[in-house]
């Protein structure tokens, strides 16, 4: 682990919202254990092992019934730890994995059974190294053939110039985390009214309203994002996700309390309506189905 790496919180609170029967946390993560599944040597850090027992602990803790787990940079395109956890899940959960242009359609077939639907492209400079745009939109017509999914990170300043590609890909697009706009801008402004307007005119477009913690100046209970997130489930109602981001890589003001972080969902999404939509019909609809 590298020295200045937090690790996940060792002991979140029980949260008093109780999530919906069948509520999946739609954006998390499992790292190794390395010296099961090594990390990948081009990485660009080295978290905390964060493994599969420890993901399940927590669902169950915060009352959730499913994950969705993302491939994390530090693994590479190397999916095994992915793979295995969805193995031991079962039906409990789906993944997006990261791949190479050169897998082959058997390896691809094995994670279609494992329970991998969707590939996450990264466009956050300081975690991955950059590739060409041909080469996702290559991945991407593969991946189609499978009914997969892309799962987009970028951050907010890079939306602009990636439009054209995301209008380019042959699959629905999940964008992680907001597209990561800079809350002290607000609402109205330009750089996330951009983000706001390619949902509006992309009906292929998703979002996770993820990651307060990443995103809040004001820090916990992250006040200033809220009205970022409400927003959008408000606005689109069925092209919403949420995820806890567990275990939290790269987090350097703090490490957020996951049960906090459950208990903000009422605040982001008020009725019962709206948090059976986020947290079940649209990642079962999406992951599922």
């Amino acid at each position: 682990m590298d020295p200045d790496y937090l690790p996940f919180h060792a002991d979140p609170r029980k949260p008093a919202f109780q999530p919906p029967a069948g509520a999946v946390d739609a954006h998390c993560h499992v790292f190794g254990p390395g010296d099961v599944f090594p990390y990948a040597p081009e990485r660009k850090y080295t978290p905390c092992d964060a493994p599969k027992e420890k993901l399940f602990e927590l669902r169950d803790h915060l009352g959730f019934s499913r994950n969705v787990i993302v491939q994390a940079t530090c693994h590479g395109k190397d999916n095994a730890a992915l793979v295995d956890a969805l193995r031991d899940a079962g039906e409990k959960a789906r993944g997006v994995a990261s791949i190479a242009l050169d897998i082959s359609d058997s390896e691809l077939q094995e994670m279609d059974a494992a329970g991998v639907r969707g590939v996450r492209f990264n466009f956050v400079k300081r975690l991955v190294d950059a590739t060409p745009k041909e080469e996702f939109l290559r991945a991407a017509e593969r991946i189609a053939e499978l009914g997969w999914h892309v799962v987009v990170y970028f951050e907010a300043p890079d939306l602009e110039e990636l439009i054209p590609f995301l209008n380019s890909l042959p699959t629905v697009i999940v964008v992680d985390h907001m597209g990561r706009p800079d809350v002290s801008k607000g609402i109205d402004h330009p750089d996330f009214q951009r983000f706001v307007k390619l949902l509006d005119t992309n009906e292929n477009v998703w979002t996770k309203v993820s990651c307060p913690e990443r995103l809040t100046i004001a820090g916990p209970p992250y006040a200033d994002v809220t009205p970022f997130s409400r927003f959008l489930v408000e606005k689109f109602p069925d092209r919403t996700l949420w995820g806890t981001d567990w275990p939290h890589p790269n987090m350097k003001s703090h490490m957020p309390d996951d049960g906090l972080l459950a208990d903000l969902i009422p605040e982001i999404a008020p009725t019962a309506q709206s948090q059976l939509a986020l947290l079940v019909d649209n990642p079962v609809r999406l992951y599922w189905s």
